[in-house]
């Protein structure tokens, strides 16, 4: 399906790996430019190269958005470069183990600027570009804001907030036609998640564990599986869909887990 993204200008949060990585390829493959904004410029570099190897086109912004004004610098230079936003997906963060006993305010401030801040702020930024190109906006969110994960207070906490501005945004924003979506993700098998299994005892078994509960197939979901959810919701096939959280996870977060 040619979804009519081709040239479009898309700015892609935490895109050099992961899920972001993913998002960038589909976006790519489509003829969409992804703009990869993260901290840091090897990675951003290395995912650039990546995707050009592959016959599609990406650009790196280099930015640590846990500071406010990097937002904003980011958002400044996509538009000197490019001259327009068409698209803009809130992808960065991590699940940083902040919990309510052993957590602290600090920690908990932190991982809120680190996980959930800086969505409304490129949000804010991106705005009045994305207003002439009547855009759209795919947050992504994780299924510990429905289900919770235990020791993991702040992200669940910026995965909740994520969820309410995706409704709060595409309320605000119907004037301008502006679509907001959310793509919320389960278990899905990228680098940190990796690095995550691996330092738990009997990783193997723990993976075979988490696997079996996924309903559909027994099996992670993949990031390209992600990855096209959100580059559709960016798309203008999916021009009467907004401010819906959309679950691309198998079955995990609302089907029985018995099954």
């Amino acid at each position: 399906m040619d979804l009519n993204l081709k040239d479009k200008i898309v700015i892609v949060t935490g895109g050099a790996k992961g899920i972001g990585l993913g998002i960038c390829k589909v976006l790519a493959s489509e003829g969409a430019i992804p703009i990869i904004v993260g901290r840091a410029n090897d990675d951003n570099l290395m995912a650039v190269k990546e995707i050009e190897a592959e016959g599609g086109r990406a650009f790196s912004v280099v930015a640590e958005l846990i500071h406010p004004e990097a937002c904003k610098i980011a958002v400044e230079q996509v538009i000197a470069l490019f001259g327009r936003i068409d698209g803009l997906v809130n992808n960065a963060g991590v699940n940083d183990g902040v919990g309510l006993e052993n957590g602290d305010y600090d920690k908990f401030m932190a991982s809120i600027h680190k996980n959930l801040l800086h969505y409304y702020l490129m949000a804010q930024y991106a705005l009045p570009e994305l207003k002439k190109t009547k855009g759209a906006i795919v947050n992504i969110g994780s299924k510990t804001a429905d289900t919770g994960q235990g020791n993991t207070s702040a992200y669940a906490a910026s995965n909740g907030g994520r969820n309410a501005l995706t409704r709060e945004w595409a309320v605000e924003l119907l004037q301008y036609r502006i679509r907001v979506n959310s793509v919320i993700v389960a278990e899905c098998y990228t680098p940190l998640y990796e690095t995550w299994i691996k330092s738990l005892e009997n990783s193997e078994q723990k993976l075979k564990e988490i696997t079996k509960k996924i309903p559909l197939e027994n099996r992670m979901t993949t990031t390209e599986e992600i990855a096209n959810m959100v580059v559709f919701l960016l798309s203008e096939k999916s021009s009467h869909t907004t401010g819906q959280l959309i679950y691309v996870d198998g079955g995990y977060t609302h089907l029985d887990r018995a099954l």
